[in-house]
């Protein structure tokens, strides 16, 4: 195993755990489709996602969730669903992308992938109802638009130059606890 290889799935783990916290599904849809296309290598059974079947799935859940986000109402349930949804998906990336070129056991890449991505999942449920209350849910969109660009960022940057993707996601960190902490003063 090249060491240099396994550094590098491990920060594109990191990345891709970060953006599933953000959109759960499109980094599971981008990772199963670039698996199928053999542009990266899936460990397995996480590999099985990139089968006609899972791609269907995937896809459909990553369109349903762009559309549903952007609906005040809807993404509210949607974010209550995502409290479970985000962490399960940042721990099969994590797992199913260092698991493929890393020694990194398997229960440590599944609590840092949930940990990761429960954790940005758990500051944007929080700052998103301050959102509503302040726009009448006219800013959802548009925070929801962000968030879906940032996951897909995220997910470019994890699989292109991962050390990048991990430096987004401590930005990432960074303005989510500017923006709460912002949120506390009013």
């Amino acid at each position: 195993m090249d060491v240099e290889t396994a550094v590098g799935s491990v920060l594109a783990a990191f990345g891709l755990s970060g953006a599933a916290g953000l959109n759960a599904w499109l980094p599971l849809f981008v990772s199963a489709l670039l698996d199928r296309l053999d542009v990266v290598e899936l460990a397995g059974p996480f590999d099985d996602f990139s089968t006609t079947p899972g791609l269907v799935v995937l896809g459909t859940l990553t369109v349903a969730d762009f559309v549903g986000d952007k609906v005040p109402i809807v993404d509210h349930a949607l974010h209550a669903v995502g409290t479970v949804v985000a962490p399960v998906s940042g721990a099969l990336l994590f797992t199913g992308s260092a698991g493929a070129e890393s020694d990194v056991p398997t229960v440590v890449s599944l609590i840092l992938g949930a940990l990761v991505a429960g954790s940005v999942h758990a500051a944007r449920a929080t700052i998103r109802p301050a959102a509503t209350a302040t726009t009448a849910g006219v800013g959802n969109p548009v925070l929801s638009l962000g968030e879906d660009a940032a996951s897909g960022v995220l997910t470019a940057l994890a699989f292109l130059v991962p050390i990048l993707a991990v430096l987004a996601l401590a930005g990432l960190f960074a303005l989510l606890v500017l923006g709460w902490r912002r949120l506390r003063r009013v």
